[in-house]
């Protein structure tokens, strides 16, 4: 399957147990490690991100297990850069085992944190050409052990002397002043205020979400560097009293908080409406509720959650999409443990094993196309979808298809007989991608239930502002009682060629669906289908500019 396929079906499972967070992880990490270096898209961001959540609930130990991997791939500085923020474990079995080439060491070392940047230095099988140029960025190889040395050193202080553990700590707490100095660039001096607290005159970035984390008060306690100076101190209430029942329940039950909104006081960049997800933590050595982490999003917009109001038809089509996303959630996992299987990403498995794992990942595929058409019939019906106006060519969407059905009809010495004015403007109201879909539905459907040998014809003529379609319909498909009689099955997995896998009804109810989105309408008579589609009207010739120039 392509990448991008994977990558989405990976995403769309649920990491309920620890076992399954710890799959997905691996997962992630192979698929994000081997993307191309320019790729960039939202799916490659929501893994990003979902690779982060994941981290927050696996062992650290577990992690580097891992990144320690010998069947690891990491070539992606994306990805390194990542875990390069991690645990200081995690961030040096990162980068041991990362496999960038020497360009990429060197794009990616000036963006890394400085701890980062002192593992870099723990690695030692680098070129040269590697070496010269964290040298001229000051990065001079030190004499710092790696980074199980510095675990032990910290293991053995536990048995020092109390003083001599104080005066190590308060050298930690000097140096981390003097950093925090040397990154702002001023100075804090002693009993100022909180050098984390930000200037009055700085005017922060907007915000749309930020993680954290509580203590078991509800109280936050951390959050991301952004937004710490405003969100740390914060208490999850709310000033609404069904709201502030709703968290204070989750707080003593320790509950999920799902889809909270509450309101924030505050920095311009904190105040207002959020929405509040987020997960209750335990200790893992007694098992004591600690707080929760979870993630404050800027809810959608009052127009969005208006246009959400469903009336009694909408209802039923949103049932419709509620249990097809419950429906998807088991197919997605079938999907993406066979493909676990069959590319042996867990180790080998026989070639038996790996062929029946493809098959079952193709079969989930096809479900999974068959809901997006249930989704998508619902959406039209309910008029939650509908179908962009926009200029395309009808008469290159016939070719085309007609083009790509070929194979399959020249094989069996039939096809279409097309009929088009060469002359004639054959431009529609609809986009040229839902244009070519809507044909391919329509003329997949009908040749796949042609006899061999039999010819159909196809003809277009512009009435006015519409183009009228003429489609014959093969032998097997004519009635006297229109749609009612069309074969309504589920279409065979074996049909050499098939658009859709609820029968030629269904799709037939789709096509309609969309041409009637489109401003359309699709009609069956006996031994034909008859397809309008508004056309775009003639843009007016102004011959003002020729006038003027005689």
């Amino acid at each position: 399957m392509p990448f991008d396929d994977r990558l989405a079906t990976v995403l769309r499972q649920r990491a309920t147990g620890s076992a399954m967070a710890r799959i997905q992880y691996r997962q992630l990490l192979d698929l994000l490690g081997t993307i191309p270096v320019e790729a960039r898209s939202p799916r490659i961001d929501s893994a990003c991100e979902r690779l982060g959540e994941l981290a927050g609930r696996i062992e650290q130990k577990d992690r580097v297990a891992m990144l320690s991997d010998p069947g690891m791939r990491l070539r992606n500085p994306r990805l390194v850069a990542l875990l390069a923020t991690s645990e200081p474990t995690v961030a040096a079995a990162a980068i041991e085992h990362a496999q960038l080439d020497d360009d990429a060491w060197i794009d990616l070392v000036p963006a890394l944190p400085i701890h980062a940047r002192g593992l870099v230095r723990q690695r030692r099988r680098f070129s040269p050409r590697v070496e010269a140029a964290f040298n001229r960025l000051g990065m001079a190889q030190r004499s710092l052990p790696p980074g199980a040395i510095v675990v032990e050193a910290i293991t053995e202080t536990k048995a020092r002397d109390p003083s001599e553990i104080g005066a190590i700590v308060r050298r930690i707490e000097d140096f981390r002043k003097s950093k925090l100095v040397s990154d702002s660039g001023t100075a804090t001096a002693p009993g100022a205020d909180s050098p984390f607290q930000p200037h009055p005159d700085v005017t922060s970035p907007i915000t749309r979400a930020f993680d954290f984390v509580t203590d078991s008060s509800g109280r936050i306690i951390w959050s991301d560097p952004g937004m710490a100076p405003m969100a740390v101190g914060l208490l999850l209430a709310s000033a609404d009293p069904a709201v502030d029942r709703l968290l204070r329940s989750a707080l003593a039950q320790h509950q999920p908080i799902n889809a909270v909104v509450l309101e924030a006081t505050g920095a311009p960049a904190l105040a207002g409406r959020w929405q509040v997800d987020a997960t209750p933590c335990f200790d893992p050595a007694s098992g004591g509720f600690t707080g929760f982490a979870g993630r404050m999003r800027r809810p959608i917009s009052l127009a969005a959650e208006t246009a959400l109001t469903a009336s009694p038809q909408d209802s039923e089509a949103d049932r419709m999409r509620q249990i097809l996303h419950e429906l998807r959630t088991p197919v997605g996992a079938i999907q993406g443990f066979a493909e676990v299987i069959q590319q042996q990403m867990f180790g080998p498995a026989p070639h038996e094993y790996r062929a029946l794992a493809a098959s079952i990942a193709a079969d989930a595929a096809r479900i999974l196309a068959g809901f997006e058409e249930l989704e998508s019939l619902a959406k039209l019906e309910s008029g939650r979808l509908e179908i962009a106006s926009d200029s395309g060519n009808l008469a290159e969407s016939i070719n085309k298809t007609v083009a790509q059905l070929k194979h399959f009809t020249d094989a069996r010495q039939g096809g279409f007989v097309v009929t088009l004015d060469p002359q004639a403007d054959h431009r529609i109201a609809m986009s040229q991608p839902a244009a070519d879909r809507l044909m391919w539905r329509l003329l997949g459907t009908i040749a796949g239930s042609s006899s061999p040998g039999e010819q159909l014809n196809l003809s277009v003529e512009r009435q006015n502002d519409t183009l009228e379609v003429s489609l014959q319909l093969p032998a097997s498909l004519h009635s006297n009682d229109g749609v009612t009689s069309l074969p309504n099955q589920a279409s065979p997995a074996s049909r050499a060629l098939s658009t859709g896998m609820f029968g030629i009804s269904f799709t037939l109810r789709l096509a309609s669906a969309e041409a009637k989105a489109a401003g359309g309408t699709l009609i069956q008579h006996p031994e034909s289908l008859g397809l309008r589609l508004p056309g775009l009207t003639k843009i007016a010739v102004d011959h003002s500019d020729k006038a003027r120039a005689s």
